[in-house]
């Protein structure tokens, strides 16, 4: 058996992504494939257990049972690095992951597990990536995001964590490039892996629609509450409008638009969108959903029954109310920094079909092959 450890320079780089896209293509290729995230933070609960929220995705998307003492054996919620410092025995951590491994070992040729955040994170309860890493005799494969100079920079702060654990390198992804951009960082960057001697496993290009929030994300961040159509809050969004900007012109591909307008300019801007979708000539309403926002100070600043559209019922578009005014929820809303999710699955499709159109799956299996069997 191999293990395969996926790590990355930051946060919302593409860990995930990665991961899924390995997982899946190397299943379909047809290797045994095992997934494990050893170390989580965020978690979702079910069944009466806890497990990381990528842990449950993972398990959802390549289709397995999640058992949290395999799958997700350490969580560091709220409390626990207090907890760790003041009494690091109570803790059993890497026996909890040794037992996930030795139980994957028995029915898989390769497990990938994800790592957490930067390559330091986890390091204050001894759980750094990169000494999980060594623990599990893994190869790393670190994600990292496109460019030259600064790419090449945080590349090199991050593997010197995995090199003084002597944690091996399988190779680079270099995540999120624009297309334009990709054959001159190509260019670059494999003649500079080369003296690094990294080898340089692929380049994905940036994908706008990885990057689309789902209107419960957005209520999320807004503080918001939802009046109607809460059953389609899985609406993704692909643009963001404020009610006095609605105008023909700004509506370049008019779908997926979440408009963000105050309860006085409310039935305007629904005029406005009904009237250019009847130039449009569209059935469907362009809009994802509806932000009504407030004033920043009053709790309560709406009748329900001005929002009782027979445009949002006829469309079924979600209508979320924040306290926030127009300006804060455009903010709030363009600022997230999306994650794929169990509500999000055309996002885990597309992630697949990346690393397969763009990943070096020969030289990753040489790299792999390399590796000590366990």
């Amino acid at each position: 058996m191999k293990h395969i450890y996926v790590a990355a320079t930051g946060q919302h780089v593409g860990k995930t992504t990665s991961t899924l896209g390995l997982v899946a293509n190397l299943l379909e290729q047809g290797f045994k494939t095992g997934y494990c995230k050893p170390v989580g933070q965020k978690y979702v609960s079910f069944d009466d257990m806890i497990a990381d929220k990528d842990a449950v995705l993972f398990g959802k998307v390549i289709g397995f049972d999640v058992d949290p003492a395999i799958h997700s054996p350490v969580i560091i919620g709220q409390g626990v690095t207090k907890d760790f410092i003041k009494n690091p025995d109570q803790f059993k951590f890497a026996e909890a992951i040794d037992f996930a491994a030795t139980e994957l070992g028995k029915q898989y040729q390769v497990v990938v597990y994800e790592g957490t955040g930067h390559p330091g994170v986890g390091s204050v309860c001894e759980l750094s990536n990169a000494k999980v890493a060594k623990q599990l005799k893994a190869g790393v494969i670190m994600i990292v995001e496109g460019g030259i100079g600064r790419t090449i920079d945080k590349l090199n702060m991050c593997l010197s964590l995995f090199k003084a654990n002597d944690v091996p390198l399988l190779g680079v992804i270099v995540n999120k490039v624009l297309p334009e951009k990709i054959e001159e960082i190509d260019y670059y960057l494999s003649k500079k892996f080369e003296q690094m001697g990294v080898p340089l496993l692929g380049i994905l290009p940036y994908d706008r629609t990885l990057s689309f929030p789902i209107m419960e994300t957005v209520k999320q961040a807004v503080g918001g509450k939802v009046l109607l159509n809460e059953d389609c809050m899985n609406n993704r969004v692909e643009d963001i409008i404020a009610g006095s900007l609605v105008d023909v012109e700004e509506f370049s591909r008019f779908q997926n638009i979440l408009l963000v307008t105050s309860i006085r300019r409310l039935n305007e801007a629904i005029a406005k969108v009904e009237r250019i979708s009847e130039m449009k000539g569209l059935e469907e309403s362009p809009l994802s959903g509806v932000i009504v926002t407030g004033d920043g100070r009053h709790a309560r600043w709406y009748d329900t029954a001005d929002l009782n559209s027979p445009y949002f019922l006829k469309h079924k578009i979600p209508v979320i109310t924040t306290k926030l005014d127009t300006y804060g929820s455009v903010v709030k809303t363009s600022r997230i920094e999306v994650k794929i999710n169990t509500r999000t699955p055309w996002k885990s499709k597309r992630a697949i079909e990346l690393i397969r159109e763009n990943l070096n799956f020969d030289l990753l299996l040489d790299r792999i092959d390399l590796l000590p069997s366990i």
